[in-house]
């Protein structure tokens, strides 16, 4: 990076294996910072919850909100436990409004196979897998979150948003990540929107601004999918995808796939970014299950600090900080 540059992240371990796992994280960023002594990074922890909303009633502060919308970068570990509730009963996640407030509407979560870490796929040709999910990260059907109806007793309502603004800029930005990968690898790039567009009016919208934003990107292969099909064929030949650019909770359950297929969510990491935050977190959970039993693997927060630090690198024009 360029000599004298400074920022300042904000640090937030969260629940569970988060504890451990930011740790672990802070150790190698000091190594890489000895490396470059021109880069200093200044950490500000923070605290925010599901065991802080238990144990305070708030599951973060204002001040530490406020702090993370000023800092540079935002890195998390975990957050959530799955026996702390809201009075709605949904789980306690404050990266979730972090999401929506910040603008956070490109979730950027690479699947790549890496040597010795062992996968289900018996194809020889699983080792190639190199594609990257993103998922629309403040609406679809999470912008229900919070909303959604009950009906005395016996039904339940949520609904979807999809926005001709939000779904532009999701999709320039998958295109333009495939322009780079292109670059980078030296074949023709592919972005494959997966929807439900046979079913759903929001879904077919989705896919008519898809095609729209894919003619100002000629260079880049514009494919269409559908989820369920995406399903199988990720498991089928998940070594034929590039970039796949989904609605939120699509997102969510695919991006989940992809960490199977390559040996598990402790190898899944995730950048949500906007047009002015970042936000940077393994795509796994908490994991209260193994917490304090030193058996958390670091690898998704690790992976997902380095692309904390190629975000900071690229905003700041400077060359990439690490190869994950």
């Amino acid at each position: 990076m360029a000599s004298n540059s400074a920022f300042r992240i904000a640090v937030f371990p969260g629940d569970g294996i988060g504890r451990e796992i930011m740790p672990a994280c802070l150790d190698v960023l000091g190594a890489l910072s000895r490396r470059f002594p021109g880069v200093r990074l200044d950490y500000q922890p923070l605290e925010g919850g599901a065991a802080q909303y238990r144990d305070t009633g708030v599951d973060i502060t204002d001040e530490a909100f406020t702090a993370a919308g000023e800092a540079d970068a935002i890195l998390f570990g975990a957050m959530g436990l799955p026996e702390v509730r809201l009075p709605d009963g949904t789980e306690v996640a404050p990266h979730l409004r972090m999401r929506s407030e910040f603008g956070l509407y490109a979730g950027l979560r690479p699947v790549r196979a890496f040597p010795n870490a062992v996968g289900p796929l018996a194809d020889p040709r699983a080792a190639e897998i190199d594609l990257l999910i993103l998922r629309e990260s403040t609406e679809g059907l999470f912008a229900s979150r919070g909303k959604g109806q009950m009906i005395g007793d016996s039904e339940a309502r949520d609904f979807m948003v999809i926005t001709r603004s939000v779904c532009e800029r999701l999709f320039d930005t998958a295109f333009r990540e495939a322009r780079r990968r292109a670059e980078r690898s030296g074949r023709k790039g592919s972005v494959t929107c997966v929807d439900k567009a046979n079913v759903f009016v929001s879904m077919a919208f989705f896919r008519k601004i898809f095609l729209e934003r894919a003619k100002l990107f000629p260079e880049v292969e514009a494919r269409c999918h559908y989820v369920d099909a995406t399903a199988l064929d990720l498991v089928r030949r998940p070594w034929d995808f590039d970039v796949l650019v989904m609605e939120n909770m699509f997102g969510d359950i695919i991006s989940d796939l992809g960490g199977g297929i390559v040996g598990g969510m402790g190898m899944a990491p995730c950048a949500e970014i906007g047009d002015r935050h970042g936000l940077f977190q393994p795509a796994h959970g908490s994991a209260p299950d193994i917490a304090g039993q030193d058996r958390a693997n670091p690898t998704a927060m690790l992976l997902s600090a380095a692309m904390m630090l190629d975000w900071l690198g690229a905003r700041h024009g400077v060359s990439d900080c690490v190869e994950a």
